[in-house]
């Protein structure tokens, strides 16, 4: 069996665990949200030590931020968006019904 095969099976068998799908998706959310931030603050001009001193952080939490290392809580995402001149929009949407 080559190491694909093997990486895919570990891969499929975590999936299958309890908790793993909306953990993958809370990790996916975290990383699209600092590639946002990221993008923002590059288009100011700014470095990680710029927008952290806008927002009252750490040059070191902004780059976790923006790595998606951490699950921002809405505090934080206000702070961001305060500091970028940007709104935080957090909203549920009904999704379609099954066919």
């Amino acid at each position: 069996m080559s190491e694909r095969e093997n990486w895919r099976e570990l891969r499929d068998r975590r999936m299958s665990e309890p908790g793993a799908a909306e953990a993958y998706e809370a990790t996916r959310l975290a990383y699209e949200l600092g590639v946002t931030v990221r993008g923002m603050r590059e288009g100011r001009g700014w470095t990680q030590s710029d927008l952290a001193r806008v927002a009252g952080m750490t040059q070191s939490a902004v780059a976790r931020f923006e790595a998606g290392g951490t699950i921002p809580t809405l505090p934080v995402l206000k702070r961001l968006a305060r500091a970028l001149d940007a709104d935080v929009e957090v909203r549920l949407t009904p999704r379609a019904p099954a066919a």
